[in-house]
C-alpha cells in the first residue's frame, strides 16, 4: 500500500525546489543535468568515480564541451552544487539520477556493471521517501531487472516508500541549437506514483514531458531513437558502396534525392561511433533473444556499419596504389579528426581508433590531428595530436578525413595536401585541387 505521508512530502520538496538531488555519473551527461538542477534553485550532489573530474569541477574548469567552465562556476558560486566521491551524501538526498555509462563487452553483449554499482551504493544509503531515475540507455527491462532488485532488497518497496523510474537521456554532443530544455523528455514509472514524481522533477528542467506506461517502453522507446538512424545510416553505406562500383558521386545521389519534400529522410553515408548509435543494435538484439526473437534485421545493419572501417582503408591503400607520384615503400597518412563526430571531444567508441589499428597493421606510418582530443589509445599505446601544419600535410602520402570539424581550413588542407581521402564530404566547397581529392 502506497504511503501517502511519504509521498505527499516528496512531492512537495519536487514542486517548490527545496529537494536535495544527487547526479551519479557526471559526463556528458550528467554534469549538463546537474547544471540544469542548479538553474531551477535545487540543491546538487554530483558524484563520479574519477577524482580528475572532481578536481576539475572544484577549480571550475569543465571537460565537457557543451559545458561551459563559466557557467560551471556560475553554478558553484550559488553554494548548491558540489561534486564528490563520497557516495554517504546520497542519504541526504531526495532524487537521485544514475547517468553512467553502458557499454557493451568483447562479444558485444550489455555491460551494465556500472548501472548495478550505482544500484548498490544507492541501496546502501537508502530510506524511505526518495526518487531514483535512470537515464543511462539500456535494454528494455535494466530498471526493473537491475535496479529494482538492488533497492528492495533493502526491505523498502518501490511504489510504496521509495520510487524507481526511467527517463532517457537524448543528448546530442555538439549541438548547440538545440537547447537542453527544448529537447522533450520520455519517462517511464515502475509505477504511477514513480512515474507522476519523476515528470514533476524533469518537468522542472524541460518543456515537455511524456509519461509512458512502463520503464520498458521508455527504454525501448530510446533504443528505437537510435537503432532506427543506425538502419538508415547502413542503408546508405551499402549504397555508397553500389556507387562506388558504378562510379557514381553518393553526395550527390542523396542530395538529389532529398529534393523530395515528402517519404524521404536524408542520411549520410560515413562512419559510426559514439556511446549509442554503435552501441544500441547489440543491446537490443541480446535482448530479443530471451524471448526467441532474432533481430537480423538490425544486427546486419550493425554488421554493415562495423565494417566501414575495412572498407575505407582498403580503399584508401588501393587509391594511393594508383598515384604515380607516391615515392618510397613507407606509406604516411595523417589521421583529420578521432573524435566520433564533428566538434565534441568524445572518442568513445570512434571509428578513426578502428581505423589506425587497421592501418598500422599495414605498417602504415600514422599521425593524427583533432583539435578537441589531444590523445587517443589504440592498442595499449598512446597518439598525441600534432599539429595541423603546412609542413605536416606537405609530408605525408595522404589525409584522411575522419571527422569535419567546422575550425579545420579544409581549402588549406587541400593546397597542402597532396592526396586527401574524404570520408566526411568536408570538401564539398573546395573549387580547387579537385584532382587530390578521393570521397567515400
Amino acid at each position: 500500500m502506497l504511503d501517502l505521508d511519504v509521498k505527499g512530502l516528496l512531492e512537495e520538496r519536487l514542486k517548490d525546489g527545496t529537494a536535495q538531488v544527487a547526479v551519479m555519473g557526471l559526463g556528458y551527461v550528467g554534469l549538463p543535468l546537474a547544471l540544469s538542477l542548479v538553474g531551477e534553485g535545487y540543491t546538487v550532489c554530483g558524484l563520479d568515480i574519477k577524482a580528475e573530474k572532481i578536481d576539475a569541477i572544484a577549480k571550475g574548469q569543465s571537460y565537457v564541451r557543451d559545458v561551459s567552465s563559466p557557467a560551471l562556476r556560475a553554478a558553484l558560486a550559488t553554494d548548491r552544487f558540489i561534486a564528490t566521491k563520497d557516495s554517504s551524501v546520497l542519504r541526504d538526498c531526495d532524487a537521485i539520477f544514475i547517468c553512467v555509462p553502458t557499454p557493451f563487452t568483447l562479444q558485444k553483449e550489455p555491460d551494465t556493471s556500472q548501472i548495478s554499482a550505482a544500484a548498490q551504493q544507492i541501496a546502501a544509503h537508502l530510506h524511505e521517501g526518495q526518487l531514483v531515475i535512470l537515464r543511462s540507455t539500456s535494454y528494455p527491462g535494466t530498471t526493473e531487472e537491475v535496479v529494482r532488485p538492488a533497492l528492495e532488497a533493502t526491505g523498502l518497496r518501490v511504489g510504496r516508500n521509495v520510487f524507481l523510474a526511467f527517463a532517457p537521456e537524448r543528448m546530442d554532443p555538439g549541438n548547440r541549437g538545440v537547447k537542453w530544455v527544448d529537447v522533450p523528455v520520455v519517462v517511464g514509472g515502475c509505477d504511477p506514483v514513480s512515474a507522476h514524481l519523476a515528470a514533476l522533477l524533469l518537468g522542472r528542467i524541460a518543456r515537455s514531458v511524456t509519461v509512458v506506461s512502463s520503464c520498458a517502453v521508455a527504454e525501448m522507446a530510446k533504443l528505437l531513437e537510435n537503432v532506427f538512424r543506425n538502419v538508415n545510416i547502413a542503408l546508405i553505406n551499402q549504397i555508397a558502396q553500389l556507387c562506388d562500383r558504378m562510379d557514381l558521386d553518393i553526395w550527390e545521389v542523396v542530395d538529389a534525392a532529398a529534393t523530395k519534400p515528402y517519404g524521404f529522410m536524408s542520411f549520410k553515408p560515413g562512419l559510426v561511433g559514439g556511446h549509442c548509435i554503435p552501441v544500441d543494435p547489440y543491446y537490443l538484439a541480446w535482448k530479443a533473444r530471451e524471448y526467441d526473437f532474432h533481430m537480423d534485421f538490425v544486427e546486419l545493419a550493425a554488421r554493415v556499419n562495423d565494417a566501414m572501417p575495412f572498407y575505407v582503408v582498403n580503399k584508401l591503400m588501393l587509391s594511393l596504389d594508383k598515384d604515380p607520384g607516391r615515392k618510397g615503400n613507407q606509406t604516411r597518412v595523417l589521421v583529420l579528426g578521432v573524435a566520433f563526430k564533428k566538434d565534441v571531444d568524445d572518442a568513445r567508441h570512434s571509428p578513426a581508433l578502428k581505423i589506425i589499428e587497421l592501418l598500422r597493421k599495414r605498417n602504415v606510418d600514422v599521425t593524427y590531428h583533432d583539435p578537441y582530443v589531444p590523445e587517443v589509445q589504440v592498442n595499449g599505446q598512446y597518439l598525441r595530436s600534432g599539429s595541423l601544419t603546412p609542413e605536416l600535410l606537405e609530408s605525408v602520402d595522404s589525409v584522411l578525413i575522419l571527422t569535419d570539424h567546422s575550425c579545420v581550413d579544409y581549402g588549406e588542407v587541400v593546397t597542402n595536401a597532396r592526396h586527401v581521402f574524404d570520408t566526411r564530404n568536408a570538401t564539398r566547397d573546395v573549387r580547387w585541387g579537385r584532382e587530390k581529392i578521393v570521397r567515400l
